[in-house]
């Protein structure tokens, strides 16, 4: 994770930017720490990287890179603003030994894109990473990809309309996909807890699950209510001033190990 110390809105890469809506420097980091200690107070251990001046989006951790079986593949950021958070990030890994890394070549926006399930990755495009950035990460990992687009510029991450609860289940908005791409997730996970356009708005599935635990934003109750009749035990955190930016829980976080460990 990445302190918000210098977040800010003052340019608009997303639909959720707005220059004249700009977020609480205060309120933002209280939601961020609130964040962070859920995550430790679950058992978890968190990773910090220090956010360096004029990266005002470092604080959406889950875009630099792609970490899957102790290897890294740092993001190939396809808006000019961000493009610097991925030598940070590189700097970062290589500092702490990680051996496999490498940057991609293809447009890839790291776990905001690209989200395992298992033995798998589903790979999101349509507005930041590349299609051929899906080939890329199953030739760097070794493993099958599933490839879909995304068609709602509001949700221009996989991760805003995507979610990974365990090794086998998933939830998703159909909406935020194009029809081949709906056809193709049902195929994928028939036992899928299927989100609704308010739950997805409310960025209820940018959300970090241990195989229990589901960190979500609080503002999505309908879908909190959905995943503890499912079995999981919901966890709502506030992300009022981050969603200024267009991120929420996943988009602070990147997972460096099993999606589904704790």
């Amino acid at each position: 994770m990445c302190e918000p110390a210098y977040f800010d809105v003052v340019y608009a890469i997303n639909p959720w930017m707005d220059t004249a809506v700009r977020p609480d420097p205060r309120a933002a980091l209280a939601e961020w720490k609130y964040l962070h200690d859920v995550f430790v107070d679950l058992g978890h251990q968190v990773e910090l990287i220090e956010p360096r001046p004029g990266l005002l989006d470092m604080v959406f951790a889950a875009n630099a890179a792609v970490v899957r079986d102790g290897a890294v593949l740092v993001a190939n950021f396809r808006v000019g603003q961000r493009r610097a958070e991925a030598a940070a990030y590189h700097d970062w890994f290589a500092a702490r030994g990680w051996t496999k890394l490498s940057q991609a070549k293809c447009v890839n926006e790291g776990q905001g894109d690209f989200l395992s399930v298992g033995g798998r990755v589903v790979a999101g495009s349509g507005f930041r990473s590349e299609p051929a950035g899906g080939d890329e990460v199953a030739d760097y990992f070794g493993c099958p990809v599933v490839k879909v687009s995304l068609t709602d510029p509001r949700f221009y991450h996989l991760d805003t309309a995507f979610a990974v609860l365990d090794e086998t289940t998933v939830m998703y908005y159909p909406g935020a996909f194009t029809p081949q791409s709906r056809e193709l997730l049902r195929e994928q996970f028939p036992d899928a807890i299927i989100a609704t356009e308010p739950d997805a708005v409310d960025f209820g599935l940018n959300a970090v699950s241990d195989g229990r635990h589901v960190v979500l934003s609080a503002r999505a109750g309908r879908l909190r209510a959905v995943l503890r009749e499912a079995g999981y035990e919901p966890i709502g955190v506030d992300v009022t001033e981050l969603l200024k930016g267009g991120g929420g829980v996943r988009c602070c976080t990147l997972d460096l190990g099993d999606p589904v460990a704790g």
